[in-house]
C-alpha cells in the first residue's frame, strides 16, 4: 500500500471531498485545504509529497501560492495544477513556475491517478538521485597528493566538525565536500550548495532560516536539509551580515525562525570553501575574525592540477569515459603526443579547464585519435575566449562604475547567465553544476533576472 501524503487545495468541498476519497481508496495519506491559508500550514506542518492545488480560488489563488513556495523554496514536493478554466496561457504559465503537471476539470478518476502516480514516481527518482553517488565525483589519479587527499577525505568522513576546502578556482571543492558527504553517516540525507546570495539580506536570511508569520510556518533551507551537509561555495563573498548569520550558526549550533519564538537544533554539517586566503583578509578587516576560526577549525587544501601533472592522463580518461557514457558523445583517444602536450601544460582553469576541454574535442570529433595538433588548437581558443572575456569585462568597468551597486551586479549576473547558458545550450542540469547553484535557487535567480533559457541557448 502507498505511503505517500497528499495536500488537495480546492475552494470547492464536493470536489475537495471526492479527491479526498478517491485518494484514499488508494492508499495514499490525504489531507484538504479550502483555501491558501490553510494550505500553506498543512505544507509547512506536514511536508506533503505532492500537492494537488486548484488555480481559481476566493482570495489568493494558486498561481500566486505555487510562486510564492517557488520563490521561498519553503516546498521540495511536485504541484500539480488543477482548473476549471483552463487555458494554454494558464498551463504555460503554471508549468514555468515550476508546476509538475496542470490537470482539467471535470476530473476524470483516470487522469487523476495518473498524473498522481507521475509526480510522485518522478519526485521519487528526482529525490534518489540527489542521494546517490551518481553525482559523487572522488579525486581522480594515483599520484601522492590525490592518494593521501583520499585518504584525509575518509578521515574527515568519520568526524561532524565544520570543514573548511582551501583550494584555487577549477580544483573541485565542490565535489571533494560531495565525496566526504557520501562516505559520512549523513550520506542518506540532502548535500545543498549555498552561495552568498543565501546570507546577505533579511530575505535570503528568511529562505535560509524559515519563518513564523501570522501562525503560518515555513521552513528554511536549514530544516529541509536537516541530516545533511551544508557546502558553501565562496565563503569571502558573505556581506557583514552573512558573516554574522554563519558566525551565529556555527557558535551557538541552533537558530531561529524569523519572527518565531522557540528554537532549533542545527543538525547539519558545514563546509565551507575559499581560493583566497582568508586570514588576509581578517588582517584587512575584510572577514570577521571569530568566524575565521570557527571555520579553521580542520583546513583542508585540494592541489592545483599542475601540482600533480602526472594525474592527468589518468584524469583524461576518466572524463571521456564519463561524457561517451552520460552524454553519448563519441569515444575518442588521445594519442601520446598529445597527452605529452597536456603534460606540459600549466592548467590555470585546473580540472574544471580539463573537463572542458576533454568536452570540446569530444564534441568537435572529427576522427577516434586526439592529435597533438588538436589540443593545441583547443588550448588556444580557450586562451583567446579568456582574453576576449577579459577585454569585454575591461571596457565595461567604466560603464558600470557609474551605476548604483546593484543596477552594476544585476548587469554582471545577468551577461555571467546568459553566456553560462549557452555554454551548456540551455541545459539547466548542466548550467546547476556548471555555475555551482542548486537548481531550485538557480531558477529563481534566473526569473529575477528576466531571462528565458530558451531564448537564451
Amino acid at each position: 500500500m502507498n505511503q505517500e501524503s497528499i495536500l488537495v487545495v480546492d475552494d470547492e468541498p464536493d470536489i475537495r471531498n471526492l479527491v479526498q476519497e478517491i485518494l484514499m481508496d488508494e492508499g495514499y495519506k490525504v489531507s484538504v485545504a479550502e483555501n491558501t491559508t490553510v494550505a500553506r500550514k498543512h505544507a509547512s506542518s506536514s511536508q506533503p509529497d505532492l500537492v494537488l492545488l486548484d488555480i481559481w480560488m476566493p482570495g489568493e489563488d494558486g498561481i500566486s501560492l505555487l510562486k510564492d513556495w517557488q520563490d521561498s523554496g519553503s516546498i521540495a514536493c511536485p504541484v500539480v495544477m488543477m482548473s476549471g478554466h483552463g487555458t494554454v496561457e494558464t498551463a504555460i504559465e503554471a508549468t514555468r513556475l515550476g508546476a509538475y503537471d496542470f490537470i482539467e476539470k471535470p476530473l476524470t478518476m483516470a487522469k487523476l491517478l495518473v498524473s498522481v502516480k507521475r509526480a510522485l514516481e518522478a519526485s521519487e527518482k528526482n529525490s534518489e538521485s540527489s542521494l546517490t553517488d551518481d553525482h559523487v565525483e572522488m579525486p581522480i589519479g594515483s599520484s601522492l597528493p590525490i592518494q593521501s587527499l583520499r585518504d584525509h577525505a575518509k578521515k574527515l568522513a568519520a568526524h561532524d566538525n565544520v570543514l573548511l576546502i582551501k583550494g584555487e578556482s577549477g580544483v573541485g571543492k565542490k565535489a571533494f565536500a560531495n565525496f566526504i558527504h557520501s562516505l559520512s553517516s549523513r550520506n542518506t540525507k540532502r548535500f545543498i550548495t549555498l552561495n552568498e546570495d543565501n546570507f546577505n539580506s533579511r530575505e535570503s536570511a528568511k529562505q535560509l532560516l524559515g519563518t513564523e508569520e501570522d501562525g503560518v510556518v515555513t521552513p528554511g533551507i536549514l530544516e529541509l536539509c536537516k541530516g545533511g551537509t551544508v557546502f558553501i561555495s565562496d565563503v569571502v563573498k558573505l556581506n557583514s551580515q552573512g558573516q554574522k548569520i554563519l558566525a551565529h550558526l556555527l557558535q551557538k549550533k541552533q537558530y531561529r525562525r524569523i519572527g518565531g519564538g522557540g528554537t532549533h537544533k542545527l543538525d547539519v554539517r558545514v563546509m565551507a570553501a575559499t581560493q583566497v586566503d582568508l586570514q588576509a583578509d581578517v588582517k584587512a578587516d575584510r572577514f570577521d575574525d571569530e568566524l575565521y576560526f570557527l571555520l579553521n577549525v580542520v583546513p583542508v587544501r585540494i592541489p592545483a592540477l599542475r601540482e600533480h601533472l602526472q594525474d592527468v592522463p589518468e584524469l583524461l580518461r576518466y572524463y571521456i569515459d564519463h561524457y561517451c557514457s552520460k552524454e553519448n558523445y563519441p569515444y575518442r583517444n588521445f594519442a601520446i603526443a598529445a597527452q605529452n602536450r597536456l603534460l606540459h601544460y600549466t592548467w590555470p582553469g585546473n580540472i574544471r579547464e580539463l573537463k572542458n576541454l576533454v568536452q570540446r574535442l569530444l564534441i568537435l570529433s572529427s576522427s577516434d585519435e586526439v592529435s597533438a595538433e588538436e589540443v593545441e588548437t583547443a588550448i588556444e581558443e580557450q586562451s583567446a575566449e579568456q582574453a576576449i572575456g577579459a577585454t569585454i569585462n575591461s571596457s565595461k568597468h567604466e560603464e558600470l562604475y557609474q551605476l548604483p551597486l546593484r543596477e552594476a551586479r544585476e548587469s554582471f549576473e545577468r551577461s555571467y547567465f546568459l553566456y553560462q547558458l549557452k555554454q551548456v545550450d540551455g541545459n539547466i542540469s548542466k548550467l546547476s553544476e556548471r555555475v555551482g547553484l542548486e537548481r531550485t535557487h538557480l531558477y529563481r535567480k534566473l526569473r529575477a533576472l528576466g531571462i528565458n533559457t530558451k531564448e537564451a541557448s
